[in-house]
């Protein structure tokens, strides 16, 4: 049987490899380096690096770019290495994941520049910070921090040097210690006209604005896609703030890369927004050579999660997975939406297991589990992992059971399951049962192929056995505010449950 079918291929799954407070010590690529063999046993497939290029401070996440050619190499910005670690380790945990096949993605920061070396006089003109096609001033001369020459560095990888007429906007002028939004001025100079329309125009966003109108920073940019690439050892990017640069940029971008380094490459933007509409625009704009985080979906989960008995049936609602499956990376947490960020997204800790079953256990999507959602989060609003500690069992599911065809049922507000009806050669399958008020069951069709086994909850939060009868059915329950994955006890890999996964990975 199946000699001349095609082998069902593993479940991918993208994996968030940091959060937002994560220690600068430095030792964070040590620390990924460590946890590669675990992270290969339980099924995570791909790692979304934090962005590590020179950063304006030590303990910059990288999103406060000072340097793209400069990975943990050079002494600039009061440290060698990055936030992160240095180059050598970076080389090592790629080869490491490599020998795992593991694959990693970069996050890569193309909007703007941090932390000048220098401040350059140049004229602007002050804009409504609400609506940035509105001018607000006459124009006049400013001293900002727009000079870029990388002394650590040199010319090495690349001789370009930034200044005051490769960037559109900034928003500090030094000689009178003032903050507002400067649009500068000069010769086919103005904001990018292909970016979203929040506050008018979004080209600007923050720190020193790269005009990509510039050929000087097309070319830099465009040559450093395919050098880090090669460097580093990737197999794709996600592209941070893709509504605040040039469309048209970005495209050429994604071409040049795919064409020096594979048509597989991998591209997923941040694309912020609760309108699944204006997100598959910018699909249809991009040609579908893109993904997008799925953040209509987070918005429901966050909404779900703090209405009492909200209609659970209404979670995919007008979500970028149910619209465009394709192109969508589903999540239930980042290190933007974390708490205490500027676009925090709470959902709350009861909800994150039905979540996370949600996007991890389904056909549709690209899910990606957070680094602070398996190993919680620091800082000033600190959590401890979240689902129970058993995020970790949940992605297990997904690499051992979670194949074939889907069947929803979807019948109750509060209680709702659906079943993976496996492959052939992937044969298990599993039915997933979830509430968000009482302990629910529902009566659900695996398949007259397991008729007589004995099917239990992998996650151990639902008590008991299901014997499936003669037509392929089973009773199953969930505790109530609760989820449970019933597998077949006897199945291939349920002595991997439960998930002995240490998420203690500062050694504290």
């Amino acid at each position: 049987m199946g000699d001349n079918k095609e082998p069902t291929p593993e479940n991918s799954t993208l994996f968030q490899a940091f959060e937002w407070n994560v220690p600068a010590d430095g030792g964070h690529y040590k620390r990924l380096t460590a946890a590669i063999p675990k992270y290969k046993e339980i099924g995570l497939t791909a790692l979304w690096l934090p962005p590590g290029c020179k950063a304006a401070s030590p303990e910059g996440n990288g999103y406060d770019i000072y340097d793209l050619y400069d990975v943990g190499e050079f002494d600039q910005k009061g440290q060698r290495g990055t936030k992160w670690g240095t180059k050598e380790e970076l080389l090592e945990l790629s080869r490491v994941a490599k020998e795992h096949d593991i694959v990693l993605y970069w996050d890569a920061v193309l909007n703007h520049k941090a932390g000048a070396d220098q401040i350059e006089r140049c004229r602007v003109v002050e804009v409504d910070d609400n609506d940035r096609t509105k001018e607000v001033s006459d124009p006049y001369e400013i001293e900002a921090w727009l000079g870029f020459d990388f002394p650590g560095r040199g010319e090495k990888y690349s001789a370009m040097k930034y200044h005051w007429h490769h960037f559109s906007g900034t928003d500090w002028d030094q000689s009178t210690e003032r903050k507002a939004i400067f649009k500068i001025l000069g010769d086919n100079k103005g904001w990018s006209q292909s970016v979203a329309n929040e506050q008018g125009n979004a080209d600007y966003m923050m720190f020193a604005d790269l005009d990509y109108t510039h050929p000087e920073v097309q070319e830099d940019v465009m040559k450093w896609g395919p050098w880090i690439t090669k460097e580093v050892g990737l197999k794709g990017f996600r592209l941070d703030a893709v509504q605040h640069f040039s469309e048209r940029f970005t495209n050429e971008w994604v071409d040049n890369l795919r064409n020096e380094c594979g048509r597989d490459m991998f591209v997923v933007g941040e694309y912020w927004t609760g309108d699944t509409g204006e997100m598959s625009k910018w699909l249809d704009d991009m040609d579908h050579r893109f993904a997008l985080y799925d953040s209509p979906l987070l918005y429901n989960f966050s909404t779900i999660s703090k209405s009492e008995k909200a209609d659970l049936r209404k979670v995919f609602d007008n979500s970028l997975v149910q619209k465009q499956p394709v192109n969508a990376v589903t999540v239930v947490m980042n290190h933007d939406t974390q708490p205490g960020q500027t676009v925090a997204t709470p959902v709350e800790g009861f909800f994150k297991p039905l979540a996370y079953a949600l996007i991890l256990l389904r056909r549709d999507g690209y899910p990606c589990p957070f680094y602070g959602d398996l190993y919680g989060m620091k800082g000033e609003n600190p959590e401890p992992a979240s689902c129970g500690g058993k995020l970790a069992d949940i992605v297990l599911a997904r690499k051992l059971y979670s194949y074939g065809s889907q069947e929803d049922y979807l019948d109750q507000p509060n209680c709702i399951g659906f079943v993976r009806r496996a492959t052939w050669d992937k044969p298990n399958g599993l039915a997933c049962i979830m509430s968000n008020a009482e302990p629910g069951a529902i009566k659900m069709a695996v398949g007259i192929e397991h008729k007589g086994e004995t099917w239990t909850d992998v996650l151990g939060w639902a008590q008991g056995e299901v014997v499936i009868d003669d037509d392929g059915y089973g009773e199953f329950q969930c505790p109530g505010v609760s989820l449970a994955i019933w597998v077949n006890k006897d199945a291939e890999g349920r002595d991997k449950f439960p998930v002995n996964f240490d998420s203690n990975i500062y050694g504290e």
